[in-house]
């Protein structure tokens, strides 16, 4: 199904392809995601904080599971959404995560606005490098009549 079946589909209007730009630009406006890791065919979704700078997104973690599935399987995907009564949209990145294990990598990371939301210490930072980036803007409101 191209895109034009999806949005003929869903409404007439009702559901809006984003520009690269504006999946960058929504991601900067935002500081929660999910991280979607896989693992033995076994998919895990994780709640992270994150930073998104128009070329990659970095979260925060420490030793653990999360970690673990990273450096076993190192493809992942990272989605940010929200909503209103009136609109919602959501953004989906599918790349690479790597630990950033560089000094000099690690002290620019410790420069950026990456609040925490739990009292822990996570100091492992982890880059997602996308491979491919997308996004959809969705208007809300009723259903449409069926028949």
């Amino acid at each position: 199904m191209n895109t034009d079946d999806f949005t003929a589909q869903s409404g007439e209007g009702a559901v809006h392809v984003l520009s690269e730009a504006e999946c960058w630009q929504l991601l900067d406006g935002t500081s929660f995601g999910r991280l979607a890791v896989s693992v033995g065919d076994q998919p895990e979704i994780c709640p992270v904080n994150h930073f998104a700078d128009g070329r990659t997104v970095l979260f925060r973690t420490a030793e653990g599971t999360k970690l673990l599935e990273l450096t076993i399987n190192s493809r992942v995907a990272f989605e940010s959404d929200h909503y209103s009564d009136t609109d919602a949209w959501s953004v989906v990145v599918n790349g690479h995560a790597r630990v950033i294990e560089s000094q000099w990598e690690v002290f620019a990371a410790d420069q950026l606005p990456l609040a925490r939301w739990i009292p822990t210490l996570k100091y492992i930072y982890v880059s997602v490098e996308p491979t491919e980036i997308s996004g959809r803007r969705f208007e809300r409101g009723p259903e449409p009549e069926r028949y």
